[in-house]
């Protein structure tokens, strides 16, 4: 039986950290977490928020996920497209979803992020 997520995982290009350190830890308010020494030299980073933890991994042949996504559930959505709007994302609003505010960005790479909060 399934009982949690541990973390989610994204792929970046290679060479791309610090544009996803700007992208998921000043915009998304994540804290860059260190790697285990054992991957370490396979690039990318991670990042947590309490218990939520995105993963970054490197891929060579590199193509955003345009379609499938992590949907955050934040405490401020206003607040959180205020941060997206000033980092010159392009924020598009969800189709209504019983219960949720939301809307979509991407990240520095085209992949699709989902932003909700709870009404």
């Amino acid at each position: 039986m399934l009982t949690t997520i541990h973390h989610v995982q994204l792929a970046i290009p290679e060479g791309e950290e610090d544009a996803a350190r700007a992208f998921y830890g000043d915009v998304l308010g994540l804290s860059e977490v260190p790697k285990p020494e054992s991957l370490i030299k396979r690039g990318g980073c991670w990042f947590q928020c309490g218990d939520v933890k995105v993963h970054l991994g490197i891929m060579e042949d590199f193509c955003p996920a345009t379609k499938a996504h992590p949907a955050f559930v934040v405490s401020d959505l206003s607040d959180m497209r205020q941060r997206c709007d000033a980092a010159g994302c392009v924020c598009i609003d969800g189709d209504p979803l019983d219960g949720f505010a939301r809307f979509h960005v991407s990240d520095p790479f085209g992949n699709r992020i989902e932003l909700m909060q709870l009404l």
